[in-house]
């Protein structure tokens, strides 16, 4: 099984991994490197008894060379026999919302309704909890802005107030499940995504191209990274295209000749 601490080191997590303000995304694949290798061999399997093909040897070479010929051709049916479980954390509730819009995956999200941002207690604990808020990177969070009332804020004060806000519900005794109406998108929340390698191929197309909103571009491009690594094949259709005006990358899929 992958070894969590490796994953996490590989992708770039952040040196104060207790600020209250997260400005990247993380990822851990669930699913073992030997368990994603093994399910190359399966989609030649699977895709040579179409073609009636089957062959004495099949290895992780001659899977890697079936599977940009089945891409090739458009026979990406084939690499539905396959799945990669992925958790995403230091991601906001506007990252799950989006993914949640992927039909042909399966979803297990950290619950608002259920967490309790007090961490469960009464009385000292809703003194010194902490909420986790994502916020864009090419912004300057401490820059204060005038509000229509003639006060000035910054977003990093905006987000703090909604702490506030909650902490004073939670103290009132209302339960996480009403005190959660006052959190905003910004708050951190943690997400496990299960899809099969044609659907990753579709979340790729969608989410690392340069209209994809920047917090899941920059996530989702250092996925694909990793992914490309570890599943030769399935996704060298994907090539880097340059970077947006903030400097963060994105991907382009390869029109097949």
């Amino acid at each position: 099984m992958n070894n969590p601490q490796n994953s996490l080191s590989e992708m770039l997590l952040d040196k104060d991994s207790d600020a209250k303000f997260k400005k990247e995304g993380l990822f851990e694949i669930l699913t073992p490197e030997e368990e994603l290798k093994s399910q190359l061999l399966r989609i030649e399997k699977a895709g040579r008894t179409c073609y009636k093909s089957e062959k004495k040897e099949i290895t992780e070479e001659t899977a890697a060379n079936f599977v940009r010929m089945l891409i090739k051709r458009g026979h990406e049916s084939v690499i539905e026999h396959s799945y990669m479980t992925v958790k995403f954390f230091n991601v906001s509730r506007g990252f799950t919302h989006e993914m949640v819009r992927h039909r042909l995956c399966a979803f297990s999200q950290e619950s608002t309704r259920f967490v309790d941002y007090a961490k469960g207690g009464t009385g000292p604990d809703l003194d010194k909890f902490q909420c986790k808020f994502i916020v864009p990177p090419h912004k300057n969070i401490d820059e204060e802005i005038e509000l229509e009332d003639g006060r000035k804020m910054s977003f990093k004060t905006m987000l703090e107030e909604c702490e506030k806000f909650y902490r004073a519900l939670r103290k009132h005794n209302w339960l996480p499940e009403d005190a959660r109406q006052i959190l905003p998108t910004a708050i951190s929340s943690d997400i496990v995504v299960s899809a099969n390698l044609r659907e990753w191929r579709h979340i790729f197309k969608m989410r690392t191209d340069l209209p994809a909103h920047w917090e899941i571009r920059g996530v989702m491009v250092k996925l694909l990274e990793k992914a490309q690594q570890l599943l030769p094949g399935i996704f060298d259709d994907f090539v880097a295209a340059g970077v947006d005006n903030n400097g963060l990358k994105y991907y382009k899929q390869k029109i097949q000749e």
